[in-house]
């Protein structure tokens, strides 16, 4: 498995994710010469480790956030949206 560093992902990453797909290419991602993850072909990977990854997507806490998110925007009196506000406060 080839290590390609983060910045050249970032360049050439319609060219990798092309060998992945098609070639089935796997890649060790790097960060300053260190190994951070792994690029493979999802059909490659077990159904334990899919099965993972959307549990990890479902998790409560998202939830919760939602439900905050909906709660303040019920509440919300202010004419100019949220990111308007945090925008002017910023300067």
């Amino acid at each position: 498995m080839p290590d390609i560093g983060v910045r050249d992902l970032k360049t050439h990453a319609t060219e990798i994710i092309r060998d992945v797909r098609e070639r089935d290419a796997r890649y060790v991602i790097t960060y300053r010469r260190q190994p951070v993850a792994l690029l493979i072909p999802l059909d490659k990977v077990d159904s334990n480790t899919t099965a993972m990854m959307t549990e990890a997507s479902e998790t409560p806490a998202w939830d919760e956030l939602t439900r905050l998110g909906k709660e303040i925007g019920s509440q919300w009196r202010s004419s100019q949206t949220s990111a308007v506000l945090l925008s002017e406060m910023r300067r």
